[in-house]
């Protein structure tokens, strides 16, 4: 719909035409260009790794769409890292861990919690971070 350049008896009036054409534009900025916060996807890796990595990228998109900004290493770090070697594992968990402290949000997904993904809960709740919970339709869920 767009904006008349004409008052309601018909005569051009170019100054109200502007005004409501330039709020529009700073409104159509503005959502581009909102906060989007940070927030970690917790979710099982280890296992059917296939099946668990599509699983994550299905919920970073899920984050995405309610307007976060998805970090999950998880599905960085095995590119570059071996999760069968320990000293590899324990150092991309500490490495999670660092990141998750920057989100504003840890969000777990599924109804399996790994042992990776407890350490990663148990420090969130220790730095009081908010914990949420969705099962896998993506519904958020109380978790006690």
């Amino acid at each position: 719909m767009g904006i008349n350049k004409f008052n309601p008896e018909g005569y051009h009036d170019p100054t109200p035409h502007e005004a409501l054409t330039n709020i529009m534009r700073k409104e159509k900025a503005d959502k581009k260009s909102a906060f989007k916060p940070l927030v970690y996807i917790c979710s099982p890796y280890s296992g059917d790794i296939e099946g668990n990595v599509e699983k994550a990228r299905s919920f970073c998109r899920f984050a995405l769409e309610q307007n976060c900004i998805p970090i999950a290493p998880h599905l960085m770090f095995p590119q570059f890292m071996d999760d069968e070697n320990l000293n590899e594992r324990e150092l991309a968990i500490f490495m999670d861990i660092v990141l998750m402290g920057k989100c504003s949000e840890v969000w777990v997904l599924g109804n399996i919690i790994s042992s990776g993904m407890t350490r990663e809960i148990e420090v969130a709740k220790k730095r009081r971070q908010t914990v949420r919970y969705f099962n896998p339709e993506y519904k958020e869920v109380e978790r006690l």
